[in-house]
């Protein structure tokens, strides 16, 4: 029996080539993957956050990985979940159960966002 998989959608250190991507390497890619217009990514410095977005929100785009739970796990832990990052849903078009890192605090006020990371 196969165990269950969790899509993850990634926008930032952890997308293939990402400074993070060693946290995921042993995963399945899936593909390429926009998300739905509701969403924003800020940019942190060193890493990005992803915010919603539901006023001015744009279509994010990332990598969706499908992930086994000792990953699911250890990727909560690296982001700090819950802290400084939560996993909840995303929509992502073509696919009903996808989940992402959101930034877990306010964005600084002066930080720049767009749809994709780097921006």
């Amino acid at each position: 029996m196969t165990a269950a998989k969790t899509l993850l959608f990634v926008y930032g250190t952890l997308k293939r080539g990402g400074r993070n991507y060693r946290l995921l390497a042993d995963q399945e890619f899936v593909g390429a993957a926009v998300t739905a217009p509701r969403y924003r990514v800020i940019d942190l410095g060193a890493h990005p956050g992803l915010v919603r977005d539901a006023a001015n929100g744009l279509a994010v785009h990332g990598e969706l990985f499908a992930v086994n739970d000792c990953c699911l796990a250890e990727l909560d832990e690296f982001e700090e979940v819950p802290g400084p990052f939560v996993r909840e849903r995303i929509e992502v078009d073509g696919h009903p159960e996808v989940w992402a890192y959101y930034l877990n605090t306010p964005p600084p006020k002066d930080a720049t966002s767009g749809d994709r990371w780097p921006l």
